[in-house]
């Protein structure tokens, strides 16, 4: 079986890094990162705290701030610093026509 890395990017819904965090301690899931910035006030910072002080490497926003916009810059800043590094880059690039 061939590894496929694993890595989760939320922007909004905290629940769902409840989710991530539920499955690493019950062993049926092993991200290899996880980026957590959702936006909001009910779960959203205790979400972000959780992940943070949890042992997988992630990214987090503290606090209430975040949101989507937040999750594809990060996401596109680890991408633009693969660029230089990747030999095969250019099969993720969307050509403009």
């Amino acid at each position: 079986m061939n590894w496929v890395p694993k890595l989760f990017v939320f922007g909004n819904a905290p629940t769902s890094i409840f989710k991530v965090l539920d499955m690493v301690e019950e062993g049926t899931l092993v991200p290899d990162a996880v980026i957590g910035v959702p936006v909001g006030f009910v779960g959203a910072a205790e979400s972000k705290q959780k992940l943070h002080e949890s042992p997988i490497p992630s990214i987090v926003a503290l606090g209430s701030k975040g949101g989507s916009t937040i999750a594809a810059a990060v996401v596109n800043a680890i991408l633009y610093q693969y660029k230089q590094e990747m030999y095969d880059y250019q099969r993720f690039v969307v050509p403009n026509n």
